[in-house]
């Protein structure tokens, strides 16, 4: 992630295995609602009035709410929220609705389980399910600093880069009444600001790194791919760049569970959409071939500005020939190039990435007429193609403020985690294309991040940034669209 204005930040100082139940969920460690449950979903939220048809198109053509006194209305159960958020007796760093529980199960500093501090700036996670019925978090940390300053914050032994000061942490959960932290642990260590990232259908989590720094910088390996962490891993362990994926700013990844096709997004202006399409879709380390997203007969498409929520653009996906170019760490979008070179099409600002019920759901965290965030899907079609839509453009930052990591609910709403100057909410946005506010950060203005479900949804796990703090959230879902 970059800082608040879109500027690079500058430098910071028993084993068990998850049970196999990816195959059920359409959006990480979670069950999504298939299309038909949706639409119903969403026909219950508007009286039943509307018919699955009229639901999509509400959602596709919707634009965001500006207007202030709607933003103040929008938190009504009638508009698919929970009501207005009030000061958490639980948790007072936060605002929830009425009727939602919270517990912080871990925060920077803290001696961990292996007897290292919780390091700083967690971002993105994910949930799976141990056989023990417990819960994996793996949760990353997009630290910042320069390579004369930086150390690893786990094992020196199994770090990628000694001067690599990110990396992941793994949480053991307690689900349900208690949701207790049983152990934590470093998990991943010695790379760099590792941002988002994403799951895996085969239970294992994929850490991205936000920057292309290399030894022309001062670090002692290069820097800008992407790593990969089981759930099943109980310690570190051994850090190995994923190099056909690409070299570049990534932020988030995510999977089709279908084709094992996995979906990556950047954070730069211009910013591709890219696809991996690997030779084993359960080895990555195996190989395979790298893609950017095109608009079929109009290179170079601008997604940035001048759109129309609800427009159907046809897709094409064209070569990168060299996804890991050594000249990346003094041109950090020489991948970028590749693609545009072919007629690849530019986003602003490319964060969250999450596939639910056969869709790829993007933010843009800046993208707009306003700069202030768009939330794009892409629908695949085979191999081969697909169409690109806009759900959402903010145009008031009372709506909607520069959305950055994203994830979809067991229940078929979209989260949103803010990254907007000031003060940042959770939003989420319903299948009829309302935004309502979920929670807000009382404390500071450190963003929320990595905001995802337990594998059975009862949970929402989500951070705050800065300070460092994860936090179980849990109520009557079933109240409103999450």
């Amino acid at each position: 992630m970059l800082s608040k204005d879109g500027q690079p930040r500058q430098p910071q100082r028993s084993v068990q295995a998850p049970l196999p139940s990816y195959p059920r969920s359409r959006g990480g460690q979670i069950q999504s609602l298939t299309r038909r449950a949706f639409l119903s979903r969403a026909a219950l939220l508007t009286g039943g009035a509307l018919s699955g048809a009229a639901v999509l198109q509400i959602l596709s053509t919707t634009p965001a709410f500006a207007d202030p006194e709607d933003h103040r209305r929008r938190g009504g159960r009638s508009r698919g929220g929970y009501g207005p958020l009030r000061p958490s007796r639980d948790c007072p760093e936060l605002a929830l609705p009425e009727g939602f529980r919270c517990r912080k199960i871990s925060v920077t500093g803290a001696i961990m389980s292996d007897g290292n501090a919780t390091p700083p700036a967690p971002d993105g996670m994910a949930a799976f399910r141990l056989r023990n019925g417990n819960i994996r978090l793996i949760r990353n940390h997009e630290i910042r600093t320069d390579a004369a300053s930086s150390r690893p914050f786990g094992n020196p032994a199994l770090a990628y880069d000694l001067r690599g000061g990110g990396g992941c942490t793994s949480l053991e959960i307690r689900p349900r009444s208690a949701r207790d932290l049983i152990r934590d642990f470093v998990s991943l260590n010695g790379t760099t600001v590792n941002c988002a990232g994403g799951t895996t259908p085969w239970g294992s989590w994929l850490s991205c790194e936000e920057t292309t720094v290399g030894p022309g910088q001062g670090w002692v390996r290069e820097h800008g791919y992407v790593f990969e962490v089981p759930a099943v891993a109980e310690g570190p362990v051994t850090a190995a760049p994923l190099r056909a994926l690409g070299r570049f700013v990534h932020e988030a990844a995510a999977v089709d569970p279908e084709s094992g096709i996995v979906y990556e997004t950047e954070d730069f202006d211009p910013a591709g959409l890219y696809r991996f399409l690997p030779h084993e879709p359960r080895r990555l380390a195996a190989g395979g071939r790298l893609q950017m997203l095109a608009v079929r007969d109009r290179p170079n498409y601008d997604a940035r500005i001048g759109q129309m929520p609800g427009r159907r653009l046809p897709v094409v996906w064209v070569d990168i020939d060299r996804p890991d170019p050594p000249e990346a760490s003094g041109d950090p979008q020489a991948v970028y190039r590749q693609g545009a070179a072919r007629g690849g099409a530019a986003f602003r600002r490319l964060e969250g990435a999450w596939f639910s019920d056969d869709s790829l759901f993007v933010t843009s965290t800046s993208g707009g007429q306003a700069g202030l965030g768009q939330v794009w899907e892409y629908r695949p079609h085979g191999h081969s193609g697909g169409q690109l839509r806009l759900l959402f453009e903010s145009q008031s930052p009372e709506a909607l403020d520069r959305p950055d990591n994203i994830c979809v609910s067991p229940r078929g709403g979209i989260l949103l985690c803010e990254d907007g100057p000031g003060q940042n909410f959770l939003r989420g946005l319903t299948p009829d294309g309302h935004i309502f506010d979920f929670a807000t950060n009382l404390v500071s203005d450190g963003e929320f991040a990595g905001a995802t479900f337990s594998p059975d949804g009862e949970t929402l796990f989500v951070n705050i940034s800065n300070p460092g703090m994860t936090f179980a959230i849990w109520g009557d879902w079933e109240e409103g669209a999450l």
